[in-house]
């Protein structure tokens, strides 16, 4: 693989697979929140915190982590002013003590914070603006859920940078299925094996934390229930099951993707448990996982990270891709999953983050391994209908040009509709 191209992907995995606690964007929120006191230099007496229409979506109805089970955009700004420490990013409201909590209650109670939507911005955007006295500080973060844009003091910008560069992120418009599969086969591991242990570390914890424990609606716990130790119910389950914990505010941090824990945990469960049931050694195991990732983030690049289009949709044909992986699948079989799955549930809304995303983990990780299982008979949806194309490039670029652009209409009313508009 050419040098340029293989130092690419290993950068992309490197910016992409972090760490983050609880739902991304209810963490952003607090995370804006928590650097806009440290600026502040103090306690504000009020705040605002305008955020794009996805945020306020994602962060409407997800229990905060680390709230004693509190929901929305102003308890997370709250409890980010409160007990934040911005250097820990987004595990920035990981040590919070039951004061910090009390707290929060009381100023929420009291109005201290107001959300305001901000329509003319892109989807990812939050302005935390907190004043004390006569003195005020903002920050803004956009783009992604980690990226400060521009700090303002007193009303004067002291610190403003443009939006992220490949250089500093990698060039996800260089993702091809042709190459993934290439560096997924041709990596040293050891340039990427402590990102990918971290990831399966931390996603199964919490997986099993939802498996051993009632957090949310227990799809996952629900499919164990009546799954017979079979392994695409014990895949599904195991998947579903991180969401349950993450979605009801369980402070176990997950490895993300594409800004997503849930998209994350998607990519990763399934594979993990048919690479234990196959008793696969561990370093095909990593590679399956580096293609499951990639693959992800491929599609996503076309979708953009908040859209109306579920993510899930595209983790859940990426993880079938990696479980085809540790069957010796070559490209076309690769190609003809991801092609099977979008071709049946790509399209699935995105109605914000709560317990239902779970179950939509499960149907996009059951649409992607009957994806496999048609591809390696040779059997995929024909070529040139709807949005499926002979060419499997294109295909994708179809499901992201429907995602990002032909369900905008959709967000908005999604968005509407869930603020009573």
């Amino acid at each position: 693989m050419d040098k340029i191209q293989y130092d690419n992907y290993v950068k992309i995995l490197k910016i992409e697979l972090i760490p983050a606690m609880g739902c991304t964007e209810p963490i952003a929120i607090a995370f804006t929140a928590a650097k806009a006191r440290e600026v502040l230099g103090q306690m504000p007496e009020r705040m605002v915190i305008r955020c794009s229409g996805n945020i306020i979506k994602n962060a409407k109805g997800v229990v905060v982590p680390n709230s004693g089970g509190q929901k929305g955009v102003e308890v997370a700004a709250i409890l980010g002013v409160v007990a934040g420490n911005a250097d820990l990013e987004l595990q920035v409201i990981s040590k919070v003590k039951q004061q910090d909590i009390d707290k929060t209650r009381v100023l929420y109670s009291e109005g201290f914070c107001s959300c305001e939507l901000e329509e003319s911005e892109e989807n990812l955007f939050i302005r935390a603006e907190l004043t004390a006295g006569q003195k005020t500080a903002a920050v803004e973060v956009r783009i992604k859920h980690n990226h400060i844009a521009r700090i303002e003091k007193n009303g004067e910008v002291i610190f403003a940078q443009s939006d992220i560069t490949t250089q500093e992120s990698g060039d996800k418009s260089k993702l091809n299925i042709r190459d993934i599969l290439e560096f997924a086969n041709e990596v040293n591991l050891d340039d990427v094996r402590k990102i990918i242990s971290r990831q399966i570390k931390y996603n199964s914890a919490i997986s099993e934390e939802g498996l051993n424990h009632k957090w949310s609606a227990q799809v996952g716990r629900t499919l164990l229930k009546s799954g017979n130790n079979d392994v695409r119910i014990m895949a599904r389950a195991a998947a579903a099951a991180g969401s349950d914990a993450r979605m009801n505010g369980c402070a176990l941090p997950v490895v993300i993707n594409s800004g997503s824990g849930n998209q994350g945990i998607t990519c990763t469960m399934p594979v993990v448990v048919y690479a234990q049931d196959m008793k696969a050694d561990e370093d095909t195991l990593y590679r399956a996982l580096i293609l499951s990732n990639l693959l992800s983030m491929h599609q996503k690049y076309y979708i953009g990270n908040l859209s109306a289009y579920c993510g899930a949709v595209s983790a859940g044909a990426s993880a079938a891709c990696g479980i085809a992986y540790l069957n010796g699948a070559d490209y076309d079989v690769i190609g003809k999953t991801i092609i099977n799955t979008l071709g049946n549930v790509g399209g699935i809304v995105c109605d914000g983050a709560k317990a239902s995303c779970a179950a939509k983990i499960s149907s996009a990780v059951d649409a992607g391994i009957m994806g496999y299982e048609m591809a390696k008979y040779d059997r995929v949806f024909p070529f040139g209908e709807g949005l499926v194309e002979k060419d499997y490039e294109k295909t994708i670029q179809n499901i992201g040009r429907m995602g990002r652009e032909g369900m905008k209409s959709t967000d908005v009313e999604i968005l509407n509709i869930m603020i009573g508009k």
